[in-house]
């Protein structure tokens, strides 16, 4: 393995983690989030996002918690244990900060993804796989 290629792997299993340190992260919180930047392959550390609940009275958005990540790309403790109720959050990334940062123009100054808790005692995880020029986010666990 070449002398470039060592750090980045091993920065890539850090952020991959093993079984044991994903438990331990979901088990802190019942939301979870982390971002990687595609166009490097390596986590999205230092990115801006929020996470809001739609409320039922006046269907407003009410914002629960602003955060950063952390330099594995990962958010973990966006909630408390207890703290997630069913009903209907938005977590909204700021990846035009994020690439300005990086000197990079981007297509895309925001991204929100909106869901669906219906069963509060199960853990979920967001994970968002981001480019300049796109993005893609499922459930993960």
């Amino acid at each position: 393995m070449s002398s470039r290629a060592a750090p980045r792997l091993l920065m890539l299993q850090r952020h991959l983690g093993s079984p044991q340190d994903s438990d331990m992260e979901s088990g802190s919180s019942p939301l979870t989030t982390h971002v990687l930047d595609t166009t490097s392959g390596l986590p999205a550390g230092s990115l801006c996002l929020r996470l809001s609940r739609l409320m039922d009275l006046g269907q407003q958005w009410t914002e629960l918690r602003k955060s950063y990540t952390d330099m594995d790309g990962r958010c973990p403790g966006l909630l408390k244990p207890g703290q997630l109720k069913p009903g209907t959050y938005k977590l909204s990334f700021d990846t035009e900060g994020y690439w300005k940062k990086k000197g990079q123009e981007s297509f895309y100054p925001y991204v929100e993804v909106v869901f669906t808790i219906t069963n509060e005692s199960q853990k979920f995880h967001v994970p968002l796989l981001l480019s300049p020029w796109s993005y893609t986010t499922y459930r993960g666990s």
